[in-house]
């Protein structure tokens, strides 16, 4: 039985801090923990965005039905690892997430992605510093690291623009097929300057 996010998780909608925008007139963008109802969803930003197979490694995302297990096995909201949605109209077009958790020294791994059809509006920008906004101010998470290939300037521009901050190279981390990859990591504390974003409502 999976638990919840931390004993101390408070339920409910919150944005921190200010307030949400719509991303275009009201079409609404909110952050939420996955269902399984979203398993077309899902395999709908596969589909459509052939490089996400990255995100996925070798797990099986062909159908819905493979999509839905992926979602119960692979994006869980729970004490160790944290994912949600990030939803357009309360559907499905990304997901950020935080794993690897660690309560005693207060630390986290955050990663994200989106389908093609989001990209390039700012929403994993914006996903990408709420979540980090609820593990500082919720879960009392000190600090927050994430990694990129070197050569994914979209994936560097989300970094930054939500408050991570480069911190060096990291060596042939990454294998992808039979090439490997150089990855920049970058981290955000909790003490750090808050980005001036508006935040996305989090359903935690």
């Amino acid at each position: 039985m999976r638990t919840t996010c931390r004993q101390n998780l408070r339920h409910g909608a919150r944005t921190l801090p200010g307030r949400t925008s719509p991303l275009y007139g009201h079409i609404m963008i909110t952050l939420r923990p996955w269902k399984l109802s979203d398993a077309s969803a899902l395999r709908e930003c596969i589909a459509t965005s052939p490089d996400l197979i990255r995100q996925v490694g070798t797990a099986d995302v062909s159908t819905v039905e493979a999509c839905r297990a992926f979602i119960r096995d692979a994006l869980p909201a729970e004490a160790s690892t944290v994912n949600v949605a990030i939803c357009r109209d309360e559907v499905p077009v990304g997901n950020v997430g935080i794993s690897n958790i660690e309560y005693r020294h207060g630390t986290g791994w955050t990663y994200y992605w989106l389908a093609t059809t989001a990209r390039g509006q700012g929403l994993a920008t914006r996903a990408l510093a709420s979540l980090a906004q609820w593990a500082f101010a919720e879960q009392s998470i000190h600090r927050l690291e994430l990694g990129h290939r070197v050569e994914n300037t979209p994936s560097c521009r989300v970094a930054s623009r939500a408050g991570f901050l480069p911190e060096g190279i990291q060596r042939e981390k990454l294998r992808y097929g039979t090439e490997r990859f150089d990855v920049e990591t970058h981290a955000r504390l909790a003490t750090d300057a808050v980005p001036k974003l508006d935040p996305l409502t989090l359903e935690l």
